[in-house]
């Protein structure tokens, strides 16, 4: 385990994980007008940042009341943190695809069959909730519980905090939005304003878009 203090919110800001732009806002891949980005594979480049990111998942999963009996890594970016930590805990690792493939056996859950495994789902990040909850029913369906999803980050949408609800399953990140934000206006990544633009945009990012299209 590391023996340093460890800042998530700092790193991913230093790397280039998350990139804050309120005044030139990104355009997602929905069309979405956003400004913030964020790329956690970036991460996979710094070998301190990939031990105290999989000593933090580690020690977040020790301490759930209920401990599993595999690992589970969203294709394709949580695959490497949910090998790490599969690897640490000597644990059997599957993978989810967002769907079935098409040929083959067909199968949207990868590696050992997850049936009466109890699972928890290491995704790199959270948005609307849509695609990790794809990936719960795929593991459900194999008749496997799935514990948690533990994330490395979440934008902080109400919209995946209804869908986690609506499917019953817990979910927990290492970090916040909100304390993403204070690092970046406490090393100067953003002023005041921008912090201001970005919480408008958590509340709302459509309307926050459409302002800007």
């Amino acid at each position: 385990m590391t023996d340093h203090p460890f800042d998530l919110t700092a790193e991913l800001l230093s790397a280039g994980a998350v990139r804050l732009s309120p005044e030139k806002p990104f355009t997602w891949a929905s069309g979405l007008k956003s400004p913030i980005y964020c790329d956690n594979r970036q991460l996979l480049g710094f070998p301190h940042v990939r031990t105290a990111v999989t000593d933090a998942l580690i020690a977040a999963i020790r301490s759930s009341e209920k401990q599993p009996t595999l690992v589970a890594g969203t294709s394709t970016a949580g695959i490497p943190w949910a090998t790490l930590v599969a690897e640490q805990l000597k644990l059997p690792l599957v993978y989810v695809r967002p769907e079935p493939k098409k040929h083959g056996m067909g199968r949207q859950v990868e590696g050992p069959i997850a049936e009466k495994h109890s699972v928890v789902l290491i995704e790199d990040l959270i948005s609307t909730g849509g695609s990790s909850i794809k990936c719960v029913d795929a593991l459900r369906s194999e008749g496997a519980e799935v514990i948690e999803i533990l994330a490395l980050f979440s934008y902080g949408l109400a919209k995946a905090e209804a869908a986690f609800e609506k499917s019953a399953v817990a979910w927990r990140v290492l970090a916040t939005f909100s304390d993403l934000l204070d690092k970046a206006v406490e090393t100067g990544a953003i002023d005041l304003s921008g912090q201001q633009s970005l919480v408008s945009w958590r509340k709302d990012p459509q309307a926050w878009s459409d302002l800007r299209s």
